[in-house]
């Protein structure tokens, strides 16, 4: 059944020729350290939604695009090629569709922290992620927009952010119908 589904979503996903307009209301990163350079980031995408393309709902191509591609794909696998182990779950919080994805790092570059020195503070820019990120919250301190990085103690031992992709409006369709319907056929 797993088999014929993934079929099914591959066609889908091959029928369209239009780009993927996969996109989420806001994503919240939490880094636990375990070690001096290592730990693991869990990333939460909450809201996953589609754009809809000149008023068209390509909801279930995009729903088809986060299974192959970021699911089942290698997706998460090429965007952090420095990980040392990916887990990936989909879930409904709230009414919408939500994903949590925990990366393991023994390095700070695998979770794309940056530290100049062992005692300086932790970095990750927060405009060099991929979704137009703006930045919301965070236990660290802000740069602003001239120099868009969050800073924080050499000595946390658990770093978060919380940044904002997209507002859900009437040019997005959220894929917790797709979801629900997945979930019935596996």
């Amino acid at each position: 059944m797993k088999k014929a589904i993934y079929i099914i979503l591959i066609t889908l996903v091959s029928s369209f020729i239009l780009s993927s307009c996969l996109t989420v209301e806001k994503k919240e990163y939490t880094f636990e350290f375990t070690g001096p350079d290592s730990g693991v980031l869990t990333v939460k995408y909450y809201n996953i939604m589609s754009s809809t393309e000149d008023g068209e709902d390509m909801s279930e191509a995009d729903f088809a695009e986060l299974i192959k591609t970021y699911y089942v794909g290698d997706q998460l696998e090429q965007d952090y090629p420095l990980a040392t182990g990916i887990e990936k779950r989909l879930f409904e919080e709230d009414g919408v569709l939500c994903s949590e994805v925990k990366i393991s790092f023994d390095k700070l570059e695998g979770a794309r922290l940056y530290q100049h020195s062992s005692d300086g503070p932790y970095m990750f820019c927060v405009k060099s992620t991929f979704d137009g990120e703006e930045y919301m919250a965070s236990n660290g301190e802000y740069g602003g927009e001239i120099m868009p990085v969050v800073f924080w103690r050499n000595k946390e031992m658990v770093l978060r952010l919380v940044t904002s992709v997209m507002k859900q409006d009437e040019s997005t369709v959220s894929l917790l119908p797709q979801y629900n319907k997945w979930k019935e056929q596996e």
